[in-house]
């Protein structure tokens, strides 16, 4: 198997830590009892399930599996819906916390550049 490239590698390593990350921050509003604010569940819920795809996705890039690019693209299209019924919910009135908002938009940011990326890494390799 030849080298793995330096952006696979670093998008494998932002998938792999962002999604340790976003396990423990949302366990903790899950499962921590302490007052979140607004939350939407749903969002609270998704990411909280997002975190471990999002560990899947990292190793199968970390691996050069040719099934980790469709899976960081239905990652990225997941969380666009997410975002999308979020911002409609928000539109209609629901109470949120800022840092959501700021939040959806960073990771729908960061698994559209992991798309990319693997895409292109699948594309040479083809």
């Amino acid at each position: 198997m030849p080298a793995r490239r330096k952006p696979l590698t670093a998008v494998a390593v932002v998938a792999i830590v962002f999604g340790l990350l976003t396990i423990v921050s949302g366990g903790r509003a899950l499962f921590g009892g302490a007052d979140m604010g607004a939350v939407v569940p749903f969002v609270l819920w998704f990411n909280f399930l997002a975190g471990f795809a999002y560990i899947i996705a990292g190793l199968g890039l970390w691996f050069r599996t040719g099934w980790a690019p469709g899976l960081a693209i239905a990652i990225t299209l997941a969380t666009g819906a997410i975002f999308a019924v979020f911002l409609l919910e928000v539109w209609h009135g629901t109470a949120y916390e800022a840092r959501t908002m700021g939040a959806m938009a960073l990771r729908l940011a960061i698994w559209v550049v992991i798309s990319v990326v693997a895409a292109r890494e699948k594309a040479s390799r083809a």
